[in-house]
């Protein structure tokens, strides 16, 4: 019964010691080994790793891409205006050993981080202006007209300042970060938002609205030019078409005309008679109907062919 128990003593001692001397590192960890505050070593690649029981302790550290969300701040712009920027980082953890060193814990690099993130960013901003940064303003070319970007929208001032701005800031916290020694890289800056405060929000909208509707307005008045435009030039080719067709009609009709002149003459030579005999009858039958009462002299034309043949033939 003693061999027992001292067994199983031996085996929870066994079992504590193990667990104090293994430890795992996963894949998206790195591990300080130290020794009553001294660095003994570093653990980059994940598995099963031995140290020191009791004495030997492992602090664990991320070594994945870290986000850091600096705290939104009210900064001035050239003009003394403020505004809102939310903005955020992302970093890296290089040198474990100088992290715990100047920095410790992942939260005192949030917070160390985000000031300096947010004290470079005041700095660039204060070298702008408000829409430069926010962006409401169109970007016009040399005749006045607003760019376009490939989707065909307007184009505003700010997108290429900001862009500016973040690279600039980026260029600095990567500098502090260096001569601070803090044992990590900076990826990138960027902004979440850049906003007016809201005691000027409607006003500034009331100017975009007022904006909009000036391009809006623009663009109309070009529309309606060029309906104007185009339908003169449609009026002008229906005018020259319907002249043309006139011409072309007259044309025809007097070469008929003549033709039928021509036909006439014709006719007239080969028997002016018979010619002279279907024009009387053509001329009677406008003059006469049924209840005419006509008087002609003996020696009247018409009275001619009213004789009948013989006196037809007798004249």
């Amino acid at each position: 019964m003693k061999a027992l128990v001292v067994l199983l003593v031996l085996l929870v001692i066994g079992l504590i010691v193990a667990r104090q001397a293994l430890y795992v590192v996963d894949e998206t960890e790195q591990v300080i080994i130290t020794r009553f505050g001294e660095v003994q070593t570093v653990v980059r690649f994940p598995g099963l790793y031995l140290k020191a029981p009791f004495v030997d302790q492992a602090i664990r550290l991320d070594k994945r891409i870290l986000r850091i969300d600096a705290p939104p701040e009210a900064m001035p712009d050239k003009e003394k205006q403020n505004l809102i920027i939310d903005s955020y980082a992302r970093y890296r953890i290089t040198d474990p050993v100088q992290f715990r060193k100047t920095l410790q814990t992942e939260l005192t690099a949030r917070s160390r981080l985000g000031n300096i993130v947010n004290s470079t960013m005041r700095d660039r901003v204060a070298l702008r202006d408000r829409f430069e940064i926010i962006g409401s303003e169109p970007i016009l070319d040399d005749t006045g007209n607003p760019v376009e970007d490939d989707d065909g929208l307007p184009l505003f001032e700010g997108r290429d300042t900001r862009t500016q701005i973040l690279d600039e800031v980026l260029s600095g916290v990567r500098q502090e970060v260096r001569d601070r020694e803090f044992g990590i890289e900076i990826i990138d800056v960027r902004l979440k938002r850049a906003d007016f405060p809201e005691s000027v929000t409607p006003s500034i909208f009331t100017r975009m609205r007022a904006e909009r509707n000036r391009i809006a307005t623009k663009f109309r008045a070009e529309g309606e030019e060029e309906d104007l435009k185009i339908r003169a030039v449609a009026n002008r080719n229906r005018d020259i078409i319907l002249a043309e067709a006139d011409r072309e009609s007259n044309q025809i009709r007097g070469e008929g005309e003549a033709r039928a002149i021509s036909i006439l003459a014709e006719a007239l030579n080969e028997d002016p008679d018979f010619f002279a005999f279907r024009r009387s009858l053509a001329a009677y039958q406008a003059m006469l109907n049924q209840n005419d009462t006509i008087v002609l002299g003996a020696d009247s034309p018409l009275f001619r062919y009213l004789e009948g043949p013989v006196g037809a033939s007798s004249r």
